[in-house]
């Protein structure tokens, strides 16, 4: 073979390598995702099937800490442009404006319309038709206690109607005879607002703007302050805690704590991480003065993000994700209470054979009807993590002593109403 020859058939070869090169080439999604237990692996095993039925998207998916990557580092990441195609987010207001409307995407935004319609007002302005994404789950607040140490110390649990302060007192005299602590709550805004609520908040005065300075509210901040005061709350949630979002859910699992006010989102963990090491379960949300006995809804949603350079890519495994074969498969194996109509109505197959886990879903979903309207409306009001941070910052400085109830609630309101005006 001549030299020209051998040189026409490198460069043959050269551009055939190209060619299927290209014929071959991927559009890279990547999506951030946190974890309540290991939903995560369940999410990957789907998009692995999407990605076998459509070989030329390839997604990645990068778990991160709630706190540090969905609460902290996420919002500073699409402010400047540089997040990621799709996300899993809980701050659905406030994050809305970074949203990606897949309508014009779908080939049946119809199905979407009719399965995820009411949520998708948590997730976008006020008049507006966009589909930014589905609810991986929806979630209800609410307490869960460890059963195994009220029997051991003799105590009877509280039933259905008992108030909050009846379950303070039942808890210390578990606490007193077994040596753990009475009770723990998310450090969050968020978990305290159910329990205001049905102490009286209202969270909104009459013109609709967020207020924390009505008797229902202080009733519910004087409670706390007294509960970390006396012990009754565990200390390394809300004062031994550093950074933003603190769960309480380690203590729990440990058996620390007699009750835990946390969410639904956490019968997946305890079921893999208790299991039946002691009898744990959920209860009823505890009441308030006038017969309220609220917990607040919300849940995460995965949305396309606006900045992408691939909306119909995303669209495409979004939908995917969206159907019901793979969100009822999803929802059975996570053990989340459905965001789905359809799948509400029809039923979830949950992948749980442990009493607990069953009878811990149930629980949650009565919560569902006793929701208060206030607790609806804090959670679709854009501004809500505004009020969630004022309120949960505030009183931990009340807690270590550098405000008094009465300066902090003064400077919650402030801070509120300057940070609402600067976001606007």
């Amino acid at each position: 073979m001549t030299q020209s020859a051998r040189r026409l058939l490198a460069a043959l070869l050269a551009a055939l390598t190209l060619a299927a090169g290209a014929a071959f080439a991927q559009t890279e999604l990547r999506m951030t995702w946190y974890d309540d237990g290991s939903e995560s692996e369940v999410m990957s095993e789907l998009v692995e099937r999407f990605e076998a039925e459509n070989p030329d998207i390839d997604v990645v998916i990068d778990v991160v800490p709630y706190s540090s990557g969905i609460l902290e580092s996420l919002p500073l990441q699409l402010a400047s442009g540089q997040g990621p195609d799709i996300a899993r987010v809980t701050d659905l207001g406030g994050l809305q404006e970074y949203f990606l409307d897949l309508r014009p995407y779908l080939d049946d935004p119809a199905y979407w319309d009719a399965n995820f319609g009411p949520f998708h007002d948590w997730m976008r302005a006020d008049g507006s038709d966009a589909i930014p994404g589905f609810m991986t789950q929806l979630t209800v607040t609410g307490p869960y206690v460890n059963a195994t140490l009220f029997e051991q110390a003799g105590v009877e649990m509280p039933g259905e109607g008992a108030t909050w302060e009846d379950w303070a007192e039942a808890t210390n005299e578990v606490a007193e005879a077994t040596g753990v602590f009475a009770m723990a709550m998310d450090r969050t805004g968020h978990r305290l607002a159910g329990p205001a609520i049905s102490m009286g908040a209202q969270y909104f005065d009459e013109n609709g703007d967020p207020i924390v300075t009505d008797d229902g509210f202080r009733r519910m901040a004087e409670l706390m302050v007294d509960w970390h005061a006396d012990g009754t709350m565990i200390p390394d949630v809300w004062i031994g805690s550093q950074g933003s979002y603190v769960a309480g859910n380690e203590q729990f699992v440990n058996g620390q704590v007699a009750l835990y006010m946390s969410g639904s989102w956490q019968i997946g963990q305890f079921t893999e991480l208790i299991g039946d090491a002691f009898d744990w379960k959920a209860v009823p949300n505890p009441c308030g003065p006038d017969g309220t006995c609220t917990g607040m809804p919300g849940g995460a949603a995965l949305v396309g993000i606006a900045d992408t350079d691939h909306p119909e890519e995303v669209a495409r495994l979004m939908d995917f994700l969206a159907q019901e074969e793979q969100l009822g498969e999803f929802y059975g194996r996570t053990l989340f209470i459905p965001g789905h109509l359809g799948l509400a109505e029809s039923g979830v197959d949950f992948d749980a054979d442990l009493p607990a886990t069953q009878e811990a879903l149930s629980q949650f979903a009565a919560e569902v009807p006793k929701l208060a309207d206030a607790a609806y409306a804090l959670q679709g009001y854009q501004y809500n993590r505004v009020v969630f941070d004022a309120t949960r910052d505030r009183l931990t400085q009340v807690f270590v002593g550098e405000l008094t109830l009465d300066e902090a609630i003064d400077r919650m309101q402030r801070d509120i109403e300057e940070q609402i005006a600067e976001a606007q």
